[in-house]
C-alpha cells in the first residue's frame, strides 16, 4: 500500500536543497523526484546539499512511467512542484522545451494523480515575477496603464523606459499578469492548470510568485541561473562586469534562505489556502548597484555599461510584499549586501575547490 509522503517535484535543484532539511524534519516522509538535467547538475549525481533522508527519485516529469514508479509506492498529501525550465532569454529559442516541462510536466503530474484518485490536500507552487511582464506603469498625471513589451525599436534606439511614466512595483493582489516571455507564461499555464484541476478535486493551492532568488548553492554549470553568481564570478576573476542597457534596470534580490522559508510558510500556513503571494524583499536594486557591491568585494575594476540589451527582458521588476506577510507570517531578514558576501564565500571555496 502507497505510504503517505510530501512529494516535491524538481526538489534536487537549488530550492529544493534549501527546504529539504526542514522538510524531513517533519513527521511525514519526504519524495524528491528530479531528472538531474545536466544545464544544472554537471555530475548527474544526487546533489550532497540534499537532507540524506529524502528518498529521491531520478525521473522526468514528464514521463508517464516515472509518475507510475513513484505513485505505486507513494501517495502525496502535499506538494511542493517546483519543476521548470527557468531562463528567460533561453525560452524565447526553446520554447518547446520549457513547454513541454513547465506546462505538459504539470498536466502529466495531475493526470497521474487523477487516475489514482490522489487529491494532494495542498499544492505550493513556485512560481515568477515574470508572469507580470513590465506590470503596471503610472504616468506623471496619476494614470495608470500596462504598457506591454518594448519593441526592438525602442531598444535599439537605446529608449530602455516608457517615455514620461515610472514602474509600480508587482503586487498579486492588484497587478495583471502579462507575461512578454515563454517562461512567463507558461509559468502563468501553471498556475492556472493547477487551481482549475485543484477545484475540481478539492486540494488547495498556494503559488509563491518569486522575485531574482539568489545565494549559495546556485548552479555554476546553469548560464542561465541568475546574474549575481554570474557577477560574482567575473569579479573574482579580475573582470570589468558589463551591464546591459544603463545599467539602471531594477530587480529585486531575495535571498536564498528567505526564499526557503516562504516556500514552507505556504506548505504550512492554514489561512494561506487560495493564495498568490509575492516573494521579495520589497526594494528594487539597479543591476549596476549590485555589480558595484560584487566589484568592491572583490577589488575588480569599476562595472561598465556595455549598451547591449536582452529582448523579452523587462525594463523594471520589484514587488509589494504585504500580503505575505500578513497570511503567511513572513518576511525577508537577509539584507542584500549580506546576502552577496555569503554568495561570494560560497563560490570562492567552490571554485577553490
Amino acid at each position: 500500500m502507497a505510504r503517505d509522503c510530501i512529494l516535491v517535484t524538481g526538489g534536487a535543484g537549488f530550492i529544493g536543497c534549501a527546504i529539504s532539511h526542514d522538510l524531513t524534519a517533519g513527521e511525514l516522509p519526504v519524495v524528491v523526484v528530479d531528472n538531474l538535467h545536466p544545464q544544472v547538475h554537471a555530475t548527474r549525481q544526487r546533489p550532497e546539499a540534499l537532507s540524506r533522508h529524502v528518498h529521491f527519485i531520478e525521473g522526468d516529469v514528464c514521463d508517464e512511467s516515472v509518475w507510475g514508479c513513484v505513485l505505486d509506492e507513494w501517495s502525496p498529501r502535499k506538494v511542493v512542484h517546483l519543476a521548470a525550465e527557468t531562463g528567460t532569454g533561453q525560452s524565447l529559442t526553446e520554447a518547446s522545451r520549457h513547454g513541454l516541462v513547465n506546462v505538459i510536466g504539470t498536466t502529466r503530474m495531475l493526470d497521474a494523480f487523477a487516475a489514482r484518485q490522489i487529491a494532494p490536500e495542498r499544492f505550493v507552487l513556485t512560481s515568477s515575477r515574470a508572469v507580470y511582464g513590465e506590470g503596471e506603469w503610472e504616468r506623471g498625471d496619476g494614470g495608470r496603464y500596462y504598457p506591454g513589451q518594448r519593441s526592438m525599436t525602442m531598444l535599439d534606439a537605446g529608449q530602455w523606459d516608457f517615455e514620461g511614466a515610472h514602474a509600480l512595483p508587482f503586487d498579486a493582489r492588484r497587478t495583471q499578469p502579462r507575461p512578454t516571455s515563454v517562461y512567463g507564461a507558461t509559468k502563468l499555464a501553471q498556475e492556472h492548470l493547477l487551481s482549475a484541476w485543484a477545484l475540481s478535486f478539492g486540494s488547495e493551492v498556494v503559488v509563491v510568485r518569486l522575485q531574482n532568488v539568489y545565494g549559495p548553492g546556485q548552479s555554476l554549470n546553469n548560464p542561465y541561473t541568475g546574474i549575481a553568481s554570474l557577477f560574482t564570478r567575473m569579479a573574482k576573476a579580475g573582470q570589468s562586469i558589463p551591464l546591459y542597457e544603463d545599467g539602471l534596470m531594477r530587480r529585486d534580490f531575495i535571498f536564498i534562505d528567505d526564499v526557503a522559508s516562504a516556500v514552507l510558510q505556504a506548505l504550512s500556513v492554514p489561512g494561506a489556502s487560495g493564495g498568490t503571494f509575492d516573494i521579495g524583499t520589497g526594494l528594487g536594486t539597479t543591476i549596476g548597484d549590485l555589480a558595484a557591491t560584487i566589484a568592491d568585494h572583490y577589488g575588480a575594476p569599476s562595472p561598465h555599461v556595455c549598451g547591449k540589451y536582452r529582448n523579452g527582458d523587462v525594463r523594471h521588476a520589484s514587488c509589494n510584499t504585504e500580503s505575505a506577510r500578513v497570511a503567511l507570517d513572513w518576511e525577508s531578514r537577509i539584507s542584500m549586501s549580506n546576502g552577496v558576501g555569503q554568495l561570494c564565500t560560497w563560490i570562492d571555496k567552490e571554485m577553490e575547490g
